[in-house]
């Protein structure tokens, strides 16, 4: 750099360009299983190899912003501002796009089930059809534990945001981001067995979640048939809380809270 009236006038060619991904790990609960959104991809590199989606952020957009354009394309959905979308890490190991240099900020996105009444095609989340834009071939829901291996370092970001989700579990409100705007704390409870991959206890999971101040709010008066005998289990919505205190822990594998 040299010096000019005091100032130091910087040569934006004197280091070698690279481009910047959005990549997005995106999350449901289907069927009583942790699924994750994979794209097979039409081009090179990785050509036929299966995929978290995202993109390239363009020169006027911030990167969450292109996360929330490649999410929209992917699912279908119109409207995915009221989606749970946060920021993961960012993942910059050289080579790990063999193009070019590409650092990428990655995303998770927790999408409810059922789904929004606004997502296109499959009510179920069966498939998706990718959207114009997109270098996919082909977008499919896919159990978590049969995802890989995936193309790029997509692997690694995928583990990264199932770990991230599963801890944040402990000590926020993030499972309702998984549930309907109303749900039973049946639902709710699920959400947590399906992530950490363990039973809980009911009567336990109950009183923990309804002592917990801001958690959940009643719905009053609505209730839903759950398909067993008993009478129709009480209607809940997501709190205005955003931490849990106490920490909601899981159990260790002795089956005793961490």
């Amino acid at each position: 750099m040299a010096e000019m009236d005091g100032t130091y006038a910087y040569d934006k060619y004197a280091h070698e360009p690279f481009a910047v991904t959005a990549d997005l790990a995106v999350l449901t609960i289907l069927d009583g299983v942790l699924h994750v959104l994979l794209v097979e991809r039409g081009q090179e590199p990785f050509k036929g190899h299966w995929a978290l989606p995202g993109g390239f952020v363009q020169p006027d957009e911030s990167a969450e912003t292109a996360a929330r354009r490649e999410l929209a394309e992917e699912t279908g959905l119109s409207d995915v501002s009221g989606l749970h979308l946060e920021q993961l890490r960012t993942y910059s190991e050289p080579g790990r796009d063999p193009r070019m240099r590409v650092v990428t900020v990655a995303f998770t996105a927790l999408l409810p089930h059922p789904p929004p009444d606004s997502l296109r095609g499959d009510p179920h989340l069966a498939s998706l059809e990718p959207h114009g834009g997109s270098d996919a071939a082909q977008a499919r829901w896919v159990p978590y534990d049969k995802a890989g291996p995936l193309a790029f370092d997509h692997d690694r970001i995928l583990a990264d945001a199932q770990e991230r989700v599963g801890a944040k579990l402990e000590y926020t409100c993030l499972a309702t981001a998984f549930c309907p705007p109303e749900f039973t704390l049946g639902e709710l409870q699920h959400v947590y067995e399906v992530v950490w991959g363990t039973a809980l206890d009911r009567p336990n999971f109950r009183r923990k979640v309804l002592a917990t101040p801001g958690f959940v709010a009643p719905v009053p008066g609505a209730a839903r048939l759950t398909g067993g005998r008993g009478k129709p289990a009480a209607l809940y919505r997501a709190g205005t809380a955003t931490a849990l205190h106490p920490p909601l822990l899981r159990p260790t594998p002795e089956g005793h809270p961490a």
